[in-house]
């Protein structure tokens, strides 16, 4: 992973934590690489990163494409939803510094949300894409 990928990791982290609505939703500020064990839902797991060349002729730069999961285990989608939508509000367009790099963008691309295979817990999916450059 590129340092500005892990710069982005930081920034967004910081930034889920940070926002009083997502935190109100989860109960606290529940955003985790890898929950711990016996986490309680609700909760946010940074998910996978994709990264890749975006340079120009003359500029370099990076492409992102980031996951986050929002886990919940309420009885319905309606959690699933809330936190979705607290997430999306939280980055789209947020104004994220980066450790030794610019952010140009961070842009909402999807969101899913499905029950999975055990039948009471809920797994939202939600997609950015972000372009950074170096400082």
């Amino acid at each position: 992973m590129s340092s500005s990928a892990v710069a982005l990791r930081a920034a967004i982290h910081d930034a889920l934590v940070a926002h009083a609505p997502l935190t109100a939703v989860l109960g606290g500020p529940k955003v985790y690489d890898a929950p711990p064990r016996g986490a309680a839902f609700p909760y946010v797991t940074l998910g996978e990163t994709r990264s890749a060349d975006f340079s120009t002729g003359t500029e370099p730069g990076e492409e992102h494409r980031l996951t986050l999961h929002a886990w919940s285990r309420q009885g319905g989608h309606r959690e699933a939803h809330l936190v979705v939508a607290a997430l999306t509000q939280a980055l789209d367009d947020a104004p994220l510094a980066l450790d030794g790099h610019a952010l140009v963008n961070l842009r909402f691309s999807l969101a899913d949300v499905r029950r999975e295979a055990d039948g009471r817990t809920y797994h939202g999916l939600v997609r950015f894409r972000a372009v950074t450059e170096p400082l």
